[in-house]
């Protein structure tokens, strides 16, 4: 397989690249108290980024997966709180609307994103109910021309910043699977509430949101049947996304770690002239470049969503290779890497979000073991790439 790049995604990247390391590597160290990055959010507007996955009938760039993990890829470089913020506007909420939502609200909502003038929030997680969708308790109940939302959602990103928020739903009591639907909830709805927030070691805020007799007109029915699908459906473009945060969150950790080996001395030397540390360097190499074919195969299958199965192999492989990434890039730096400013000790605390967000590292593990048994045949062996 070629993953070489064609000349537009080329342009891209390096928009981005200079973008990132001219001006949010500087700025990275102040968002660690939870400041929202929108001075970086109106650069990437300005060059069209924002509208990476809304179609161009809507005034966005319409562009694959691949194109958006290579853009995520490059702000995970210097700034995780950037990436994430960025990953709201590319990822699940707006694919949910740009796919599955009734026209006027395509019509309504998409060229705000792409202009950064609306923030869009996914509201998913439960207190008792994270990976288990099918036991949600925030029920919408339909009356004639109107919707009423109630329940709380927790743990969710940029709740203090949205205009809007793509609620993943029950509808009218309707038990498991087949019962989850979506509604969009302006911020401003009477009933709707932000009622916690969290600081998390990444940097970023995440809140408790809740909805109480939260009444809306029925024309904010995002998806009524099949939400269950849909959503998985959507969220395997996170399983892409969420892991190339994590992929360049390891080579920025990478770059540090071999600037660092060539100005740090001991005993006289540049500490890369010790086998040792030369080791280190091999093994995260290796392991960046093992992540990068997994999450780009996965993501040139996206059509428009990728294969759940290698979308749920990558993303355990780079949140788990980022992990040990950049852990051993804080190793190389000593105690200067557990200090903020040096990037490292950032780059880890990003890193460990992987594993979290977007299905658990448990969870995906068992997805990819049940396609393997399903899958496996005694006379041709492991699955190859023309089983998929």
């Amino acid at each position: 397989m070629n993953f070489a790049l064609t000349d537009e995604q080329r342009r891209i990247v390096r928009a981005v690249r200079e973008l990132a390391q001219d001006k949010f590597k500087s700025r990275a160290l102040k968002y660690l108290d939870g400041t929202f990055p929108w001075e970086n959010m109106k650069d990437l507007a300005e060059i069209g980024i924002l509208g990476m996955a809304v179609p161009e009938e809507y005034g966005g760039l319409g562009l694959p997966v691949f194109e958006t993990a290579l853009v995520l890829e490059e702000i995970g470089k210097v700034c995780y709180v950037t990436a994430m913020a960025v990953l709201g506007e590319v990822g699940v909420q707006t694919r949910v609307i740009s796919t599955y939502a009734p026209e006027h609200i395509k019509r309504d909502i998409l060229p705000r994103v792409v202009k950064g003038e609306t923030m869009l929030a996914v509201c998913m997680t439960e207190p008792d109910a994270g990976t288990d969708v099918a036991n949600y308790r925030t029920n919408t109940t339909i009356k004639g021309d109107r919707i009423v939302v109630n329940g709380v959602k927790t743990l969710i990103s940029r709740a203090d910043e949205a205009g809007m928020f793509v609620v993943f739903t029950r509808i009218d009591g309707k038990p498991g699977r087949e019962g989850i639907g979506c509604v969009l909830v302006p911020a401003g709805a009477k009933g709707f509430s932000v009622t916690g927030r969290f600081h998390t070691m990444g940097g970023e805020f995440l809140h408790e949101v809740r909805f109480e007799d939260c009444e809306l007109p029925l024309e904010n029915l995002v998806i009524r049947e099949d939400g269950f699908k849909k959503l998985l459906n959507a969220f395997n473009t996170q399983r892409c996304l969420n892991p190339s945060i994590s992929l360049g969150l390891a080579e920025g950790a990478f770059d540090e770690a071999v600037k660092y080996m060539r100005q740090r001395t001991a005993f006289g030397r540049a500490i890369g002239e010790f086998q040792g540390m030369r080791w280190k360097l091999a093994d995260m190499y290796k392991d960046i470049e093992a992540g990068r074919g997994l999450l780009y195969r996965a993501c040139a299958t996206a059509n428009p969503f990728p294969d759940p199965f290698l979308a749920a192999t990558a993303k355990v492989f780079c949140n788990e290779m980022s992990l040990r990434v950049t852990s051993e890039a804080i190793q190389v730096h000593g105690g200067y890497g557990f200090t903020d400013e040096y990037p490292v000790s950032r780059f880890y605390r990003g890193a460990r979000y992987g594993t979290l967000g977007g299905g658990t590292s448990e969870t995906l593990r068992d997805l990819v073991g049940k396609r393997i048994l399903a899958g496996f045949e005694d006379s041709d062996g492991i699955l190859s790439i023309t089983d998929l």
